[in-house]
């Protein structure tokens, strides 16, 4: 992790940025299934940070100002490699967290081939890191895609979208405060969102990229703070889904338009064999009240210009893969855990998971090899994009309540019957959209293995700000 610089347009100056091995994004690291991998992450950052920190959050007064610690989103591997928040260190490892203190990572990969992201998780601050640059993603290969006639390397792309501001000098903007602060909130302060005014795609703001008139593979991941997307083509083509966050679906879904959530992944395909000479854009519905002025309703273009150089004989298939339903298993808990919005002592909001504070006394202890429900009811005003440590989960449903009522008497009273998952939410997840005003029910096993992990809201400004707890896996017969 070292600070360099990088043009993120060709009309702007170069960009100050931290970087894993000095890249924005960081490398794509690619293996195959099973195909342990041991990583050192090493922080050569500076001492003080590129962008403003909150010291008033997380007794941050009295830690050092740039602390690192990696977190491989999405993968099943021991506490100890997870990148638990407090287990953050500084250059050269000179003061470490109090906990798990290892600089060497190992990642087992034994999970099934999929789309995961790497990105920085130290308490507090995770959100000025990942902003700064430190996010990479992660492939695991399986033999099933292999035999699958599906397009591949050169034909398949990771896109890694975010969302930033620049200032003219080129430099990162971030705020220091909300947009309405008062007189007694801290400077610097955190802010409750963050939406950025250009989209970045693969490191460059609003890119092209040329293509043949044949069938691409795109890998691509939300990587933004605050902002989701909802993803379509200009030349109204369909997006052909075959994976989200834990690999293929049970079937390819055809679709207009795809929503993703920070930190979600979906893996697609685009025909684009009837564009020869056409330019496509690939763009975010910003929906009917957009302002006009606003330019992030377009993410990048295709430019179907590249002469082909052989015909195309891969496929969209139809079926993709088995993934046999939780819902057998049984049953060991049933979690009810909500999400709530209050104001701190500065009139800031204040978002947190079951009104409980990262800090207090752990509440979620499944037991290793048990499968539980957890309900997610949410209470606030918007969705967040919950995410789950360790585990792979599936949806179950989402019920909508009626929200005014709740806040009248604190009862819930349902206002439709239980909606199905999407169909492509049938697969596994790691992160999932969890609607205001509805109850989100994921089911999960937990293992293969015991120990302290975390669940949060991925909008990086509620999970830095208390929106994130931890829970641990027990094993009832060693304890």
């Amino acid at each position: 992790m070292e600070e360099f610089r990088q043009k993120l347009h060709r009309d702007l100056r170069p960009t100050t940025l931290w970087g894993y091995n000095r890249q924005f994004p960081g490398p794509t690291i690619d293996t195959d299934q099973g195909n342990q991998m041991h990583i050192k992450w090493i922080n050569n950052l500076p001492d003080k940070h590129l962008l403003p920190v909150d010291k008033s959050i997380h007794h941050l007064a009295h830690q050092p100002e740039v602390r690192t610690v990696t977190h491989l989103h999405g993968s099943v591997t021991t506490p100890e490699s997870d990148g638990y928040p407090e287990a953050w260190f500084t250059k050269d490892f000179k003061k470490v967290g109090p906990a798990f203190q290892q600089q060497v990572y190992h990642y087992p990969n034994k999970q099934r081939a999929t789309t995961l992201w790497y990105h920085d998780h130290a308490m507090g601050i995770t959100r000025l890191n990942v902003y700064a640059g430190l996010a990479g993603m992660y492939i695991i290969r399986g033999t099933q895609e292999r035999e699958m006639n599906i397009p591949n390397d050169p034909y398949e792309i990771p896109l890694i979208i975010m969302d930033r501001t620049t200032n003219e000098d080129g430099s990162l903007y971030y705020p220091a405060q909300p947009n309405n602060p008062t007189t007694n909130t801290p400077n610097p302060s955190i802010s409750p969102a963050f939406i950025g005014d250009k989209i970045l795609v693969n490191g460059k703001i609003w890119p092209y990229f040329e293509v043949e008139p044949r069938k691409y593979r795109f890998r691509i991941l939300n990587a933004s703070n605050t902002r989701g997307y909802q993803l379509y083509l200009s030349s109204g083509a369909p997006l052909y889904q075959i994976g989200s966050d834990g690999g293929f679906l049970p079937n390819t879904v055809k679709a207009n338009t795809i929503n993703i959530e920070p930190a979600e992944r979906v893996d697609v395909i685009v025909d684009f064999s009837k564009y020869k000479e056409n330019s496509i854009i690939l763009k975010n519905d910003l929906g009917p009240n957009a302002d006009p002025d606003d330019e992030t309703n377009e993410i990048m273009q295709f430019r179907v210009q590249l002469p082909l150089k052989q015909r195309d004989h891969t496929i969209i298939p139809t079926y993709l893969s088995t993934i046999p339903s939780l819902k057998q298993n049984k049953i060991k808990a049933v979690r009810n855990l909500k999400l709530i919005g209050l104001n701190d002592d500065y009139g800031r909001p204040l978002l947190l998971l079951d009104n409980k504070k990262w800090g207090d006394p752990i509440t979620e202890t499944p037991e290793l090899g048990s499968t539980e429900i957890w309900s997610i009811i949410n209470v606030t005003g918007f969705s967040h994009p919950i995410h789950i440590h360790l585990v792979q989960f599936q949806l179950l449903d989402r019920r909508a309540f009626d929200l005014a009522h709740y806040n009248k008497d604190g009862r819930i009273i349902y206002t439709d019957s239980p909606a199905p998952p999407q169909p492509n939410e049938k697969g596994w997840k790691d992160t999932i959209s969890a609607p205001s005003a509805q109850i989100t029910r994921v089911i999960s096993k937990f293992a293969p293995y015991t120990g302290k992990y975390v669940w949060h809201c991925h909008i990086l400004e509620h999970e830095d700000y208390d929106m994130m707890r931890p829970f641990k896996v027990i094993d009832p017969n060693n304890q």
